[in-house]
């Protein structure tokens, strides 16, 4: 993942009502929730709801479909795990920050 994408993702999911989509979506797991159901879990009007799933599925953390009359909304889990994989991938890796950080706390 490019720093890009991932803030892109993180811009995405930086308001309140877009990470309880998402959070409440990985709680149902993959087969999602319909629209319906988010709304009500939520307590949000339709229209806002709208907003944000757009959102969430423009940047592609989120995708849906169609079924019979039934719109579902599912998480994209390997771009949440790259998100999450990007954010910590360099973890412990620079020792001089290691020295640095040791340094202040001993201080």
């Amino acid at each position: 993942m490019d720093i890009d994408t991932a803030a892109l993702y993180l811009s995405e999911m930086g308001n309140v009502t877009r990470l309880k989509i998402i959070r409440l979506l990985v709680r149902a797991g993959n087969k999602g929730l319909a629209v319906g159901n988010i709304q009500r879990k939520l307590n949000i009007p339709g229209s806002t709801l709208s907003h944000h799933l757009s959102h969430l599925r423009n940047a592609g953390l989120i995708h849906q479909e169609r079924e019979a009359t039934v719109l579902r909304c599912c998480v994209h889990y390997d771009r949440i795990g790259d998100l999450v994989n990007f954010l910590t991938e360099e973890c412990c890796t620079d020792p001089e920050l290691q020295i640095e950080s040791f340094e202040k706390e001993s201080a």
